[in-house]
């Protein structure tokens, strides 16, 4: 199989309940020989699927010969300064089965989600990631905005992208976490 049967085969569908032992493994694969990881998403997910965060319609799977091959999870957050609040989504995580990396599957997912969030009235994403994958997506860093995440991270790692042109206007301060992060 090639890179284009994946992306034309592939389909990407809200997560259902059925689910959820499936995306867990997933997880559990996808970030096993991840240096950068923690190796908990799958547990982080857990917690903020019971959270307020917890947007069901942009929790999602990648389907390819009816198997989950991929999962991503955008979750509501605040960028708050002294003076204002702002909503936002953040993006973590995103995933892929190790044997279906590096065909476009993630690019997929990203691209649904961003739709999806963008239709809700979302005006913008953050994330901590890959400098070299997400640009090619928007995301641009964060101190481009006077965002800064709540930790320590380098700084080329903590990307924003605004779903709608503005969406960022008048926005800095420090982004503000669902308690579930543990951050």
């Amino acid at each position: 199989m090639e890179n284009s049967y994946y992306k034309m085969n592939a389909k990407i569908r809200q997560e259902t309940q059925n689910d959820h032992k499936v995306v867990f493994e997933l997880l559990k694969q996808a970030f096993a020989n991840e240096a950068y990881s923690d190796h908990s998403e799958q547990f982080l997910v857990e917690r903020l699927r019971k959270s307020e965060a917890f947007i069901p319609s942009l929790s999602m799977v990648a389907e390819l010969d009816n198997r989950v091959v991929g999962y991503i999870l955008l979750t509501k957050i605040q960028i708050k300064n002294e003076q204002e609040s702002f909503d936002s989504l953040a993006l973590a995580p995103v995933a892929v089965l190790p044997e279906y990396q590096g065909n476009g599957i993630g690019g997929l997912l990203i691209t649904e989600a961003h739709e999806q969030a963008r239709a809700m009235g979302f005006q913008s994403i953050v994330l901590l990631g890959h400098q070299h994958y997400y640009p090619r997506f928007g995301y641009k860093p964060t101190s481009e905005y006077g965002i800064k995440l709540p930790f320590e991270a380098p700084e080329e790692n903590c990307m924003v992208l605004e779903l709608l042109e503005g969406g960022l206007n008048g926005v800095s301060g420090t982004v503000v976490y669902a308690k579930e992060f543990g951050v």
